[in-house]
């Protein structure tokens, strides 16, 4: 396998590896497994950020009148619409991240609901006491997993995707 800086799946420069070439004796066990491991570590990544918006999405689906009732309890505009959309969204965009599916595009779109899912539902600041807390580890989560969904727009699904295989054909 090739060194990390070959590959354009990793950011590191020439200049931070030392002079040795090394990340030091401190990173060289976690350096090793992410340069061998980092296919399966993407697999790992997507199987584990694409399970909340598939257990959430399911849920929704298979109750949208209800879930469509709380968008409009909560004011939501055109809830009727979203009622639908989103846990299409959010089932079938959690489903391509999972299966490694037009990754970078499904990721970005999720990043997108997750910010509406933000804005609509983890208010924190429409809330006090326990309620407020609750709201904003909610937040908090959801801002995590941007980040998450972010860094897959960056890196694709890689090795065991269905892109990759996709890409082998053409």
């Amino acid at each position: 396998m090739s060194a990390p800086s070959a590959n354009p799946y990793y950011f590191r420069s020439s200049a931070s590896a030392g002079a040795a070439g090394s990340a030091g004796p401190l990173l060289s066990p976690a350096q090793g497994f992410a340069t061998h491991g980092h296919e399966a570590i993407l697999l790992i990544a997507r199987v584990l950020i694409a399970y909340i918006f598939l257990e959430s999405g399911f849920s929704k689906l298979t109750d949208i009148h209800g879930f469509t009732a709380i968008l409009a309890g909560r004011g939501v505009p055109f809830s009727s619409v979203l009622g639908v959309v989103a846990p299409c969204v959010e089932f079938f965009g959690g489903l391509a991240v999972l299966l490694g599916f037009q990754t970078r595009y499904a990721a970005g779109l999720l990043i997108l609901f997750v910010i509406v899912a933000t804005a609509t539902s983890h208010r924190f600041w429409e809330f006090a006491g326990e309620a407020h807390r609750i709201q904003v580890i909610q937040f908090n989560k959801n801002v995590c997993i941007a980040g998450g969904l972010l860094l897959l727009v960056a890196v694709g699904g890689g090795r065991f995707s269905i892109d990759r295989l996709w890409q082998r054909k053409a």
